[in-house]
């Protein structure tokens, strides 16, 4: 098993930089550098079950993950799974700590850990911790620059494809009785 880390300070109060992450919707903001094709899994983008697909551009691979957020500790921890590659058989594992220093700074590390699942995979992910040390740290540098110096123009953010929440049901509403339908009001 392979782990990286790394870190950023970031002058904005923990709570903020926490729900920022915390939305898997606003991710591309950030992470557009190395993950393509963006896309929430489930209509919920914010907390424990929260999920999203994507595709890694890779030097030497082009590998589709999906990850989904597993533990939420606000406002201190976030544990995200990762499944890459065929079948999503290689296992990942992401853990963002939030802490707060003196004179309203936070800290945020990001550990990952990966996990090959055959002897192909772990000769393709020799030189990849090299790689999303990189693609991380200039994740965590430019989620910095979004609270330190927010650009002008709105936020890239993801959606589901098809979903339309004027036309989503509604709870209480979706009884199988319409009283236009029926007559009765």
């Amino acid at each position: 098993m392979r782990e990286v880390t790394v870190s950023t300070v970031i002058s904005a109060p923990r709570d903020d930089v926490f729900d920022f992450v915390c939305d898997l919707a606003g991710r591309p903001a950030y992470t557009d550098h190395y993950m393509r094709d963006y896309r929430l899994a489930r209509v919920n983008p914010v907390g424990v079950g929260a999920a999203a697909r994507f595709r890694l551009r890779a030097p030497l691979a082009q590998e589709y993950a999906e990850l989904e957020v597993t533990e939420v500790d606000r406002p201190r921890r976030i544990v995200e799974e990762l499944r890459v590659g065929r079948r999503g058989r290689n296992r990942s594992l992401a853990v963002y700590e939030f802490t707060a220093e003196s004179g309203g700074v936070t800290r945020v590390e990001l550990t990952t850990y990966s996990e090959p699942a055959t002897i192909f995979d772990r000769i393709k992910e020799i030189g990849a911790a090299g790689w999303v040390r990189r693609n991380t740290k200039k994740s965590l540098q430019r989620l910095r620059m979004i609270f330190e110096e927010p650009p002008k123009d709105p936020l890239k953010r993801a959606t589901i494809a098809g979903y339309e929440a004027a036309k989503a049901a509604r709870f209480g509403a979706a009884t199988g009785m319409d009283p236009a339908r029926t007559g009765r009001d």
